[in-house]
C-alpha cells in the first residue's frame, strides 16, 4: 500500500515567449447551458458536444475553420449528460435525464433509434472498441444493445447499487461496471457466466484501463486510488487523497518498462502514477497543485505526456511530460467542466459551465509539442 504521493512538482510556467505558446484559441461557440460532455469520433473526422438544456450538437473537422455545428436534437429542458461514437464512426449516442438512449448516423443525421426508460436517469454510455455494442447504465442494470440488430441484447444486474461508471476493455470482449463495495467484469463471449469481482471495502466511482488492457484502475470513495494489474490478485492500492478519486486519465506511451502513466484527480488536485521498476516500490507518484477549484476532467493528448486538466476555477492547464506546467488555457469565467483531445492530438476542445464551447489547436509557432517521454 503506497501513500498519494512521494514528491510534488514545481508549477512554474515554463520560459517560453508569448509567441511559442502551445495551444491556440481555434473557435468559440455558445451554447444554452452547461457543456455535460465532449466527444471525437475514432475517425478524426467528426465530434459532437452535449449541453444540460438537452442539445446535441455534431461538428465537422474538415469545417473546423468556421467551427460551424449541426444539431443532431435542440435544447429540450431535459440534461444530456453522456455522448459517445461507435468504434466505427458511423454512429453517436446520448442518454440523459429522460431516462432515454439516443442513436444517431453520423453521416445522415438521422435518429435511428430510441431507447426509452422513463424510470432511471442514464448517465453512463459507452461503445464497445471491437463491435457495435452500446452499454449503458439503467439504475441498478447495465444493458448492452447492438447496432447491427437493434435489440438490447442483455441486462447485467450489479444488484448492490446504482451504476456509477463502465469501460469495455480495448482489446477483449470485457464490460466492467462499478459501483458499491467494487468492480465487476463481465465477459461478453458469454454474459451469463458469472463476473469477475475486485472487491473494494468502500464504493468505486471512476474506473478506466489502460490502452493496452493490463491494468484496471478504481477511483473510489474512500480517498483511494486502486490500480489492478489483469490476472494479479494483488492490487497496489494508493491512499491519502484529499477526497474521493472522481476522475482518471491513461497515456497512450508507454515508459521505459513499458508501463503507461496514470493520472487521477481528487478535489483540487492531480497526482501522477508511473510503474517502477522495484517491485516492492510498485508506482512512484507525484503531485500537480495549481487549480483552486475541483478538477473536472484530466486526458493525456495522443501519443505524448502531454496532460491536460481542466477545473471549476476556469483553466485548462497543459502539463509537459505530466509534470511542468507548460500553458494555462482560460475562456470559460464559471468553470470548465469537460475536455477532449482530437485522437491526433492537433485540437483540444473544452466545455465550460456557462455553455461555452472552446476549441484550441496547435500553434505553428510552438516548439516542442507534446513530447514524448
Amino acid at each position: 500500500m503506497f501513500s498519494a504521493v512521494s514528491a510534488v512538482k514545481s508549477f512554474q510556467i515554463h520560459d517560453k515567449s508569448k509567441n511559442e505558446l502551445m495551444l491556440e484559441l481555434h473557435g468559440k461557440k455558445i451554447l444554452s447551458d452547461y457543456i455535460t460532455a465532449i466527444t471525437w469520433s475514432p475517425d478524426r473526422k467528426n465530434f459532437a458536444a452535449c449541453s444540460a438544456a438537452g442539445e446535441v450538437m455534431l461538428g465537422n473537422v474538415a469545417a473546423m475553420n468556421k467551427l460551424s455545428l449541426q444539431p443532431l436534437q435542440i435544447e429540450t429542458g431535459h440534461s444530456i449528460n453522456c455522448l459517445a461514437f461507435s468504434s466505427d464512426s458511423q454512429f453517436v449516442a446520448a442518454g440523459g435525464q429522460e431516462g432515454k438512449v439516443q442513436i444517431w448516423r453520423v453521416d445522415s443525421g438521422k435518429l435511428i433509434a430510441n431507447l426509452d426508460n422513463q424510470r432511471v436517469w442514464v448517465d453512463k454510455l459507452a461503445w464497445s472498441p471491437n463491435c457495435n455494442q452500446l452499454a449503458f447504465s439503467m439504475g441498478r442494470c447495465v444493458q448492452v444493445w447492438n447496432a447491427n440488430d437493434n435489440v438490447v441484447e442483455v441486462t447485467l444486474n450489479f444488484d448492490s447499487s446504482s451504476i456509477l461508471d463502465l469501460a469495455w476493455h480495448p482489446i477483449v470482449q470485457y464490460l466492467a461496471v462499478s459501483g458499491n463495495k467494487g468492480v465487476k467484469v463481465w465477459s461478453g463471449e458469454d454474459w451469463d457466466e458469472d463476473p469477475e469481482i475486485l472487491s473494494v471495502p468502500s464504493v468505486t466511482g471512476a474506473i478506466a484501463w489502460s490502452p493496452s488492457g493490463e491494468y484496471l484502475a478504481c477511483g473510489n470513495m474512500d480517498n483511494t486510488l486502486i490500480v489492478s494489474e489483469w490476472g494479479n490478485l494483488e492490487p497496489w492500492v494508493m491512499q491519502g487523497f484529499p477526497g474521493k478519486v472522481r476522475e482518471l486519465a491513461w497515456s497512450d506511451q508507454t515508459n521505459s518498462l513499458g508501463a503507461p502513466l496514470l493520472a487521477a484527480a481528487s478535489s483540487r488536485g492531480i497526482s501522477v502514477w508511473e510503474r517502477d521498476a522495484d517491485e516492492s516500490v510498485g508506482w512512484e507518484g507525484w503531485a500537480l497543485e495549481v487549480h483552486e477549484n475541483v478538477v473536472s476532467a484530466i486526458a493525456f493528448q495522443p501519443t505524448t505526456f502531454l496532460l491536460a486538466s481542466a477545473a471549476a476555477d476556469g483553466q485548462i492547464c497543459l502539463w509537459d511530460e505530466a509534470e511542468q506546467l507548460l500553458q494555462i488555457l482560460e475562456g470559460a469565467e464559471g468553470g470548465f467542466s469537460c475536455l477532449a483531445w482530437h485522437p491526433d492530438g492537433q485540437f483540444l476542445a473544452g466545455g465550460g459551465c456557462g455553455g461555452e464551447l472552446l476549441v484550441w489547436s496547435k500553434s505553428m509557432r510552438g516548439k516542442g509539442f507534446g513530447r514524448s517521454r
